[in-house]
């Protein structure tokens, strides 16, 4: 009995929690805390938390994300209790405040923010001042004995909730903002610069100016009731969870769209009443480089929007900022003293005290923190407290230090660098401070930041950066031909494509610039031009591209050099010491391998050998193989290249020495290494004594309609052996040349495309014939990449053959989905708009279907063979939700792109040791 009782009790109290939908704070006092984020979002549960330190934090009560999901579920309609909770909570706020909402004596005014789980700063809307009409604005003049405070704070507040909650703004982009605009007309007539200049009388005709624009633009007057302003607010805010700003930063950021928004309503605080009042925001430490020192700005008699908008100069904190500042900008110590003093040296008291309260929130949260803050008559307020936001080199800084000052342990500091942003310190940027506007955006395909001249064709790129110009290569999209032009650009453009195009991964390889798909641009081939709208760009003009944002700018931009410092080595050292994968390259070049081991690659899990194919005194003997009449011919033309394969292999397992260097065998269809111009035929044709059209006919003859399933891979090796012969001799030999030099080269052979056991079964069998032949006894490891769904699911039968199998991922994305991904890139965001998919499938892995075939050859070929080595090569190996999969599937490696190799080290560092952390108690 008494356990049933206890039961229906417990029931009792979940429904009451149900029911509860605000959580009070003020008055050193609060239901809430840092760990209900969910529920409160991250601002409501912070304020919550800092009220409960005793901080002097306003009074103020949060409506939680079940609010807002009701609100959008149910026609925008609230739940039925929610009236009398916000009235009850209200109250409570009345009585710590000594002022009444509505009351036109002694009126208290709000503030309504909103406050999602994750940080989205600036994305959803805010009302200040809330609770101000014709009657309690007369009645804040007499309070606060400041007439012009009163006005300037009711011409703000009629103009945002206007904006906000009304919709009155702009007709079109290039309609001014009307409320600004009567601002700026006021200003002009009254020949001052800034709205502080401006009299009471002033602000009282602009009240009149904003009511009548109200009246005239929406054909209605402003609300006058109070608690009809607060009701209307509260639901605008949830409804800016919806905005376009707001919906586009959750895609950028995974930020899932259910949660939700909370929305926080707080009393006013007032920096804008009088000299002895300012607002500002600091951090406890430099969010640009990490640096331990106090940072940030303010203003004076201002409220918190004037920081942000930029439109006054804002002062700087500390009175060393504000010495560095002043030199410079030029402006002598006489003049900052007097127009520019830091708070350090104008209000001393509350500078002491806010730093104080920076000092002990970094210490509880044990992060650095952003902290908004308003001074009123000379006694400091916060108004909220949040994890900063910072550079990818600040995070790694702060991280290390803070494991330093023993407020981290090493692996709490792990979680506090997202892997992606490691790949942005690894490439220069450009300097944005002078906020240019960008020609065109595509996608963000390969980071870093180059400019130089625009050119349209590999060959002319490689000739003007022989003769030392910096280039563009922009083209529609680009081919395997144009890898020389793309080797010697400083970046590549291209107007078709996406991030595991041709361009993206090979640019990726090499570590260039490079932004695909960039839909708005036309490229004129003919007129040596491209188009983004109604601007042109020709060849031998400049531009900038930015890698890491997908955006192109017209000119030079300054670069700023990448600068990796010791922090950087100690907090990747801390990530290998607990990671269990392995993390290979994909390299093709020495260049690429040296670079690769220098950033902490284990070996090479991928290279392609036709990129060598390519380089411009190779192509001919290349053409001459694939155009030959027998094999015969065939061998003849692949004695040319069989010196140059060997070189390369050479020197790419020289620069890995003592790491493995798996290197696939030819893949890609013949006819993608053929001539396309009439001018490249008619010389090819002259070199092999040949008639152009009969070249033409050999050429056309290859063409395949869809070369992704067509004559490739293993498909050639097993119709034209002597092309693998050639590539597995010259490996045998590099290995040979260079264990006789006392290295220790360490080769791998891989062979594509294989889809039946008995293809690999033929050409192992072949392969081992001539290691034999070169290298005896020794042995090297022979194995596939499973690029296609059918090899995933007889993988049992091909493990029989194989040593090990790495999962090329970009091709079995492409087979299973039956998607080209150097077309998807014209629907594929709209598939992830609509939610068909999560993400671009050939960035983040697949996993509910190329996921599951993964799965099943790693179960089927581990039953087969036990102990099997397994891994993945394709372009996921960088992304970090894909290098998790990996570590929860129980692959040994994976391998990525050079510059993605710090990412891959982060990443399966962070999934090693998810399992095991317990949920921080401040995320």
């Amino acid at each position: 009995m008494k356990a049933r009782h206890a039961r229906w009790q417990a029931g009792k109290t979940r429904a009451r929690v149900r029911e509860k939908h605000v959580y009070f704070f003020g008055g050193g006092k609060a239901e809430g805390n840092a760990t209900m984020r969910e529920l409160l979002g991250g601002k409501g549960a912070n304020l919550a938390e800092m009220a409960g330190l005793g901080l002097p934090v306003p009074p103020g009560f949060t409506i939680t994300t079940e609010v807002c999901r009701y609100y959008e579920t149910h026609g925008q309609r609230y739940p039925r209790t929610l009236r009398k909770e916000v009235e009850e909570n209200l109250a409570r706020v009345e009585r710590l405040v000594g002022r009444r909402f509505g009351d036109p004596s002694a009126p208290l005014l709000v503030s309504v923010r909103s406050g999602a789980p994750a940080s989205m700063p600036g994305m959803m809307d805010t009302v200040l001042n809330l609770g101000l009409n014709d009657r309690t604005v007369e009645g804040l003049a007499r309070l606060s004995g400041n007439e012009r405070f009163a006005y300037d704070s009711y011409r703000r507040f009629l103009q945002m909730y206007s904006s906000v909650v009304l919709g009155l703004k702009p007709r079109s982009e290039t309609e001014p903002d009307p409320f600004e605009e009567a601002l700026e007309r006021k200003k002009k007539d009254r020949g001052v610069e800034l709205d502080t200049d401006l009299s009471a009388q002033d602000l009282r005709e602009l009240v009149e100016e904003f009511r009548d624009l109200v009246r005239r633009r929406l054909g209605r007057e402003f609300p006058q009731d109070p608690e009809e302003q607060l009701w209307e607010a509260i639901g605008a805010v949830f409804r800016s969870w919806n905005n376009p700003r707001a919906v586009t930063y959750r895609r950028l950021n995974d930020i899932p769209s259910h949660w939700g928004t909370a929305v926080n309503v707080q009393a006013m605080v007032f920096g804008n009443l009088g000299p002895d009042c300012a607002t500002g925001v600091a951090f406890t430490r430099d969010p640009s480089t990490g640096e331990k020192t106090f940072y940030g700005e303010f203003l004076v008699n201002a409220q918190g929007e004037d920081v942000v908008a930029g439109i006054r100069t804002p002062q700087q904190i500390t009175l060393a900022a504000s010495r560095e500042w002043a030199r410079r900008n030029g402006i002598p110590e006489e003049i900052r003293k007097a127009r520019y003093p830091s708070l350090e040296e104008y209000l001393p008291r509350s500078y002491r005290e806010l730093r104080s309260i920076a000092q002990k929130l970094e210490r509880h949260y044990r992060d650095m923190q952003d902290i908004e803050f308003t001074i009123e008559r000379a006694r400091l307020w916060v108004l909220q407290t949040r994890n900063a936001k910072r550079t990818a080199r600040a995070a790694v800084r702060v991280a290390v230090d803070m494991v330093r000052e023993r407020l981290l342990d090493r692996e709490t500091a792990l979680f506090r660098v997202k892997p992606e942003d490691l790949e942005r310190l690894l490439h220069p940027s450009l300097d944005l401070s002078a906020s240019p506007t960008p020609l065109t955006r595509g996608l963000p395909a390969s980071p870093g930041a180059a400019r130089g001249r625009v050119v349209f064709s590999a060959e002319e790129a490689e000739r003007e950066a022989r003769e030392g110009t910096p280039v563009v290569l922009v083209r529609v999209e680009t081919s395997p031909e144009d890898i020389h032009g793309m080797h010697a650009a400083q970046a590549i453009v291209t107007a078709r494509g996406g991030m595991t195009s041709h361009a993206a991964v090979v640019a990726r390889s090499m570590g260039k610039c490079c932004v695909v798909g960039c839909g708005e641009m036309e490229v004129d081939y003919g007129n040596q031009l491209f188009r983004v709208r109604d601007q042109v760009v020709r060849r031998g003009d400049w531009i900038s591209v930015d890698g890491s944002t997908g955006e192109i700018f017209r000119g030079q931009l300054p670069l700023h050099e990448p600068e990796l410092g010791a922090e950087f080595s100690r907090f990747l050292s801390w990530a290998d010491s607990v990671r269990s994968l392995g993390v290979l390259a994909n390299a093709d070049t020495p260049e690429a391998a040296r670079e690769a081991r220098k950033l902490g690659a284990e070996g090479i899990g991928l290279c392609r050998t036709e990129h060598m194919f390519f380089e411009p005194e190779r192509i001919d003997a290349v053409r001459e193989m694939i155009l030959a009449d027998d094999p015969e011919g065939r061998r003849r033309a692949l004695e040319k290249l069989a010196p140059m394969q060997k070189g390369d292999f050479r020197e790419i397992l020289r620069a890995m020495d003592g790491l493995p260097v798996t290197i696939r065998l030819l893949d890609p269809p013949l006819h993608e290494f053929l001539p396309n111009t009439d001018e490249e035929i008619q010389d090819l044709a002259r070199k092999l004594g040949l008639s152009a059209d009969a070249l033409r006919l050999k050429r056309d003859a290859l063409f395949e309609f869809n070369p992704m399933l067509g004559h490739r891979g293993c498909r050639l090796g097993i119709t034209f052996p002597e092309i693998y012969r050639m590539q597995v001799r010259a490996i045998a030999e590099a290995t040979a040349e260079l264990r006789a030099e006392g290295a220790r080269p360490m080769p791998e052979i891989m062979i594509p495309l294989v889809g039946f056991a008995d293809e690999l079964r033929i050409l192992r069998a072949e392969a081992e014939s001539v290691l034999r032949e070169v290298l005896g006894k020794a042995r090297v490891p022979i194995g596939t990449m499973i690029e296609l769904p059918r090899a995933a699911l007889v993988a049992d039968r091909i493990a029989q053959f194989a040593d090990f199998f790495s999962f090329g991922t970009n091709d079995l994305t492409q087979t299973t989905l039956g998607i080209s991904r150097d077309d998807a890139g014209k629907f594929l965001p709209e598939y992830v708009e609509k939610k068909i998919l999560p993400k671009d499938p050939f960035v983040t892995l697949d996993l509910e279907g190329v996921g599951a075939l993964v799965r099943t050859a790693v179960e089927k070929a581990r039953k087969a063979k036990p102990g099997m080595k397994l891994g993945i090569c394709g372009e996921h190996g960088g992304d970090p939700e894909s290098v998790r999969f990996c570590h929860e599937t129980g692959l040994d490696y994976v391998s990525c792109s050079p510059f993605r190799i710090p990412v891959a080290r982060l990443a399966a560092a962070q999934a090693a040791i998810a399992p095991a952390r317990k949920k921080p108690r401040h995320p």
